[in-house]
């Protein structure tokens, strides 16, 4: 997501911040992150990233 933002700043992926800062703390355990929290990330957030991604795809082609 860094890499993208970076490389294309006008492509608009809501709460990118929070999907960067996540990633980071999953993977380097900065923090605890509870199963209650990645869950909600899944069922609230999962589905709109995937719909702006099929989007972006779409103007890709």
């Amino acid at each position: 997501m860094s890499r993208i933002l970076r490389a294309h700043p006008n492509i608009k992926i809501s709460d990118s911040r929070k999907i960067v800062d996540t990633r980071n703390r999953i993977v380097h355990g900065y923090d605890t992150v509870s199963d209650d929290i990645i869950w909600l990330i899944v069922v609230r957030y999962l589905p709109v990233l995937d719909k702006e991604i099929k989007e972006l795809k779409k103007k890709i082609r």
